[in-house]
């Protein structure tokens, strides 16, 4: 008989697994149904959207938060925030409670939970969310501080809100800030030393400062308001590729985009080079993906940037297409299946 532990052959590898293979392992394992939801687990959906009784909605998402060697433990509990709240906000839906489970190791000063615990509230209280509640606890199996989980959820009336898989054909593609701000901040504070020997220091900091960007809860609301979206997405793990994936899946929608179309920020550019990671296939909270109607790119893109965020327009939606199609180095082709974010492994072994 088999035994009930994966075989080698089927360990999964760090971090996500392939779309099929993920779709395969939680096939029919979804609870109980409900007419009340319509919109359920998913590739690229953010946030369950429920019915309710009367004329609303509830958006509801839940991730979990890992802290990275050298981020203080205030930033660690500003990401916790902004990590739960930006899946969220992309439905078009102001973020407005939200539980969470802190789990800690053996002996880990009850100061510095403290220092973590403040500093969600402070963040969430910022945001204007509400805690209502959650578990902290102290345990062996755990080894560096970790949120096991954030839920947050918030309402809106059912013609106000959008999904991920929300966009037409004939749609504009835009993306905020550029490809890897996850991925660059973080592996930046974990290699800083490392890159100091090659990067300028101007160019370290900013990388650095990005950390503050790891966020797209303003940016979907300053889009969404300015009107004409009809899908937001953040490019987490996988990247802005795996992002352009899971939304033209999602829509049911093929898209073009042209990656040449960018100039990858120069700080960003160069801490991928040194450090050896693709820039556009490394997780990217923090990047905002957008399918806009035509006519409302110009207020949507001002709008983006007169907020602070750089905007770029980076392809279309096109029913006609028979596959996504990407252009990059001059070379057009098939858009290729989200593959493994390069990310951990250098999060996991970051140069000394």
């Amino acid at each position: 008989m088999r035994n009930e532990t994966l075989a080698d052959e089927d360990a999964p590898g760090i971090g996500k697994m392939s779309p099929d293979r993920m779709e395969e392992l939680v096939a029919g394992c979804f609870g109980a149904p409900s007419s009340k939801v319509i919109v359920g687990p998913g590739q690229g959906l953010d946030a369950g959207i429920i019915s309710l009784d009367d004329d609303r909605i509830m958006a509801v998402a839940e991730d979990p938060v890992f802290p990275a060697a050298g981020l203080s433990l205030e930033m660690f509990g500003q990401l916790t925030v902004h990590i739960g709240a930006s899946d969220v906000a992309v439905t078009g839906v102001k973020p407005e409670f939200m539980t969470y489970s802190l789990l800690l190791p053996p002996k880990f000063p009850e100061k510095d939970t403290r220092t973590i615990i403040s500093s969600i509230s402070k963040t969430a209280t910022e945001l204007g969310i509400t805690i209502v509640g959650g578990h902290t606890g102290w345990y062996g199996a755990v080894t560096i501080p970790t949120v096991g989980g954030i839920t947050v959820w918030g309402y809106a009336q059912k013609d106000k809100w959008i999904s991920p898989g929300g966009a037409k054909d004939g749609d504009v593609l835009l993306m905020t800030k550029g490809p890897a701000i996850e991925a660059a901040a973080l592996l930046a504070v974990l290699n800083k030393n490392y890159l100091a020997r090659s990067m300028k220091a101007n160019l370290l900091e900013r990388v650095l400062q990005r950390t503050n960007e790891i966020t797209v809860v303003s940016d979907a609301s300053v889009a969404f308001k300015a009107g004409g979206v009809h899908s937001m997405h953040d490019a987490t793990e996988g990247g802005v590729l795996c992002g352009l994936w899971e939304i033209s899946s999602s829509a049911r929608m093929s898209l073009f985009a042209d990656f040449d179309n960018v100039t990858i920020p120069e700080d960003i550019a160069q801490c991928a080079s040194i450090l050896g990671f693709d820039p556009w296939q490394s997780i990217s909270e923090g990047t905002l993906l957008l399918s806009v109607v035509p006519g409302h790119v110009a207020r949507v893109k001002k709008a983006l940037e007169n907020s602070g965020s750089a905007c770029f327009k980076l392809g279309y939606f096109d029913k006609k297409l028979p596959s996504s199609m990407l252009t990059r180095n001059g070379v057009t082709t098939k858009m290729p299946a989200p593959g493994p974010d390069q990310f951990w492994d250098l999060f996991a072994n970051p140069h000394k």
